[in-house]
């Protein structure tokens, strides 16, 4: 763990809680939905809302996320422009890859009753082959189901490839887990040249890119690829996080007729909205720049 990481991690949870606001949407179900329909009212932006929490142990609390998730699509019903995202180790995998996948079928089933997307979240290496096992699974029975592949990576490509016959969508990023050389990419600016490459090959295997990134030139050279090679604009959109910064470019695309989404994260216990700041912190040193500069202007 480098000084900063270990900075970060000793930073009290009451200090990161004073900067949640900009970048968590609160406590609470309602909070997550309250910020999604801001989002698409004032600004056109869809949203992806997120119940923070991973590495569930008791079979209780997995139960209690669960039931959390069932609340959840009813509270998003009748928003076309909301989804979810559900994370593997918050439901049940500690305990099994069988109870974990059905649960995760149960949340998609009753989202698929109301027209909500689920995407599934992607987490550590460790992760990795379980997870797509699952979705594909999964995948077979419903349509409304999506997967995160991170570009740093270096079995990514493969991944894609090896996906699933139906189209899916497919949230693109690099990924906040740090990975060892032997397994991803080091070096950032290969990490978004390889995102970029991995963004044609997903359309090249008639899948759906969800391209998530804060990088303006990324976006850009994106943009300018896409357009130039004659994609719909309705083939792929663009996500990025809840409080970085991005209002010139969103508004941009989004009058260019396109999706931006933004992942909409909110707690039902504080400990899991200071672990994801924390984390967000120690990866994304412009964010700590930005939460920095929040504490100097209040």
């Amino acid at each position: 763990m480098g000084i900063k990481d270990s900075i970060i991690d000793l930073m009290p949870g009451r200090l990161v809680r004073v900067f949640a606001s900009p970048y968590i949407a609160g406590k609470g179900i309602a909070s997550g939905v309250a910020k999604a329909d801001e989002l698409h009212g004032q600004q056109g932006l869809y949203s992806t809302v997120d119940l923070l929490g991973e590495e569930v142990f008791r079979r209780e609390d997995v139960e209690a996320m669960v039931q959390l998730y069932f609340r959840m699509v009813e509270a998003l019903k009748d928003r076309p422009f909301a989804s979810i995202s559900l994370k593997p180790t918050q439901l049940g995998l500690n305990e099994s890859e069988a109870y974990c996948q059905d649960n995760l079928r149960r949340i998609v089933a009753a989202a698929a009753g109301h027209g909500i997307h689920v995407t599934l979240d992607m987490e550590d290496r460790h992760f990795t082959d379980v997870t797509l096992r699952m979705f594909r699974a999964i995948r077979e029975e419903f349509e409304n189901f999506g997967i995160v592949l991170q570009s740093r990576l270096y079995r990514t490509d493969d991944d894609i490839r090896k996906l699933h016959a139906k189209p899916c969508k497919v949230r693109i990023c690099i990924g906040i887990y740090t990975e060892p050389p032997e397994v991803a990419l080091q070096d950032k600016p290969a990490m978004k040249d390889k995102l970029f490459e991995q963004v044609q090959l997903l359309l090249d295997h008639g899948h759906y890119p969800e391209i998530a990134t804060h990088d303006e030139p990324l976006l850009r050279r994106c943009l300018d690829y896409l357009d130039r090679q004659g994609v719909a604009r309705d083939a792929y959109e663009f996500q990025m996080l809840l409080g970085v910064p991005r209002t010139g470019i969103q508004q941009e695309i989004v009058q260019r007729g396109q999706i931006v989404r933004l992942y909409v994260p909110f707690a039902e216990d504080w400990k899991y909205a200071v672990h994801y700041l924390k984390r967000r912190l120690a990866h994304n040193p412009a964010m700590a720049v930005m939460v920095m500069g929040n504490l100097f202007r209040s």
